[in-house]
């Protein structure tokens, strides 16, 4: 369920409650860390399409490029740097196929299935991951402990 905060940010009801914890703080008067949690939990429209949200991503992007970049932290959430993932999970009965090219590197990823014929795994299908659209995340802390992953985008 997505309420609207005080400063007009569509969240989820357990984001809005940790804005509602916290003094009543509205999002406008929270810390660049904070700013950032609250506009990359908004997904419906995602931070591109709150005005309040695009200068503080975008100086987060131009941040980035930076020496000695670190990431702003939101105490209050329980978040740091944030997750990546670049490709999406699995089909069901298939598995994460690991990079047999000898090359290294993981610009690709596929998902294979197995069999196993007298002991030995044979590869009956193998199929390229699809790449996340949002591929970086925040694992949100709630009030009773759980948490909540938001996924996001970092492209200006």
């Amino acid at each position: 369920m997505s309420v609207v905060t005080r400063c007009g940010l569509v969240a989820s009801s357990a984001i809005a409650g940790w804005i509602c914890g916290h003094a009543l703080a509205q999002a406008a008067d929270a810390d660049w860390g904070c700013q950032i949690v609250l506009c990359v939990a908004a997904q419906t429209p995602s931070w591109h399409g709150i005005p309040y949200c695009v200068p503080p991503m975008e100086k987060l992007i131009a941040a980035m490029a930076l020496p000695g970049f670190s990431w702003p932290i939101c105490t209050g959430a329980g978040t740091g740097a944030p997750g990546y993932d670049a490709f999406e999970d699995c089909p069901a009965g298939y598995s994460e196929a690991e990079d047999q090219s000898g090359h290294g590197g993981n610009s690709e990823s596929y998902c294979s299935k197995y069999t196993t014929e007298r002991g030995e795994r044979i590869e009956l299908d193998r199929k390229p991951r699809t790449r996340r659209e949002k591929p970086y995340y925040f694992d949100i802390r709630q009030q009773g402990g759980a948490t909540t992953r938001a996924w996001f985008d970092l492209i200006p």
